[in-house]
């Protein structure tokens, strides 16, 4: 009988250990901390957080096209046309950060030709399983979570689709190595009980797609890094809150991308480290 084992510590219990907390993490977040640690903390943990720049007319135009997309598939599948997608941009459409209404208008027209041809080139009978679906998976250290543009259903396995509207042509390189598509696959095929392997990037403006089908073994990698990367931001947060230095557990990290930052303003390290760019200057020529 277990009365007679001497106690619970016999059992392979120990009540006195708690269970080691899981870091809450997002691409968006893990990719921040990666950039620039201060630039983390001004978007996470300053409250109030310092005030950010202007809209930029990339991000404008990336979320119109994403949210037209979105509402095409909200559509039965007899009103998924290419004429309607056009006209979702239209009601989508917002200018902030373009440099006049001309420039504004001649990317609102780009916009409806990616979508129309887009649309033209899909089945669009078939149903997504999710449209910017949330999804979430805990790991040994961190719950991996995420908004996900398309999640497909092919032949079994779920599929990770994510629609970009940049000025580059993407590769096989940029799916295979991209953290937030690996985290993804991982966090659908826990939400949704199915395999996922393949993550993709449709390019609009170029109408490639660029794949990756990944193993067990580039997964874990990428969990791997992420769990690193979570570590280091709890320690840098929780430091922070028991009165450690903000300027020494999260420094700046300058570069190029010091030209967009949202926060370039109240960082003087970043205005010394490259000139500003116009709201309009990532648009793709």
């Amino acid at each position: 009988m277990l009365s007679n084992l001497g106690g619970v510590e016999q059992l392979g219990f120990d009540f006195g250990v708690q269970p080691r907390k899981l870091v809450r993490v997002t691409p968006a977040k893990l990719a921040t901390w990666t950039d620039c640690p201060r630039r983390f903390r001004m978007t996470y943990l300053d409250r109030p957080a310092p005030p950010r720049g202007g809209a930029w007319a990339h991000n404008t135009l990336g979320a119109v096209v994403h949210n037209a997309l979105k509402a095409l598939f909200d559509l039965p599948p007899e009103r998924r046309t290419p004429e309607q997608a056009v006209a979702l941009v239209n009601r989508q459409w917002k200018s902030e950060g373009f440099r006049d209404a001309d420039q504004a208008a001649e990317y609102r027209g780009r916009a409806c030709t990616w979508v129309h041809d887009y649309v033209s080139s899909l089945d669009v009978d078939f149903e997504p399983l999710g449209v910017e679906r949330w999804v979430s998976s805990p790991t040994d250290r961190i719950v991996a979570e995420g908004r996900v543009d398309r999640i497909d259903h092919r032949d079994g396995e779920l599929v990770i689709v994510d629609y970009k509207t940049g000025r580059h042509v993407l590769t096989s390189d940029d799916a295979r190595g991209s953290q937030a598509l690996a985290l993804y696959a991982l966090a659908a095929r826990r939400t949704l009980r199915k395999p996922c392997r393949r993550v993709e990037l449709h390019h609009l403006p170029s109408g490639t797609v660029a794949a990756w089908e990944h193993t067990e073994e580039s997964l874990a990698r990428h969990v791997r890094r992420a769990e690193e990367a979570a570590d280091e931001i709890d320690l840098a947060t929780e430091t922070l809150k028991a009165g450690g230095d903000r300027e020494i557990l999260f420094p700046p990290v300058t570069g190029r991308q010091c030209q967009w930052c949202d926060f370039r303003r109240s960082c003087a390290e970043g205005q010394a480290a490259a000139p500003p760019l116009e709201p309009w200057d990532l648009l793709a020529p």
